[in-house]
């Protein structure tokens, strides 16, 4: 008879995080592309997801580090959000992956401006 085999677990160890964004990525035409009812003035926001935690992926954000996104690199950075996904975290990749797609939805339905890889 075969031994029974326990179900695999899988790590929660990603995070998706929020960061805030100046006003001005509000004339980017590729923020403007994921945000086309976008009303400037409105608080704009970056979501990602990562393998680090939150804090020291928004540090690779604010120093420009090569793996950050092109509207953080060239607008730069107003300060972390983590009270938009705090309560979230952590996650397995594949949830982390599906979940930054669907709260970039859930803040432009907020009326937030949200730019995501």
């Amino acid at each position: 008879m075969r031994k029974a085999t326990k179900p695999k677990v899988i790590p929660k160890r990603h995070h998706i995080y929020v960061i805030e964004l100046p006003e001005a990525v509000g004339t980017d035409s590729k923020f403007l592309k994921q945000n086309p009812d976008y009303v400037g003035g409105q608080t704009c926001f970056y979501v990602g997801m990562t393998g680090l935690t939150p804090e020291k992926r928004f540090e690779q954000h604010q120093t420009k580090h090569k793996k950050s996104a092109r509207l953080c690199k060239k607008y730069g950075v107003v300060k972390l959000r983590p009270e938009w996904y705090e309560q979230m975290n952590p996650m397995t990749y594949d949830d982390a992956v599906s979940m930054e797609v669907r709260h970039a939805e859930f803040l432009r339905q907020q009326g937030f401006g949200v730019y995501q890889n």
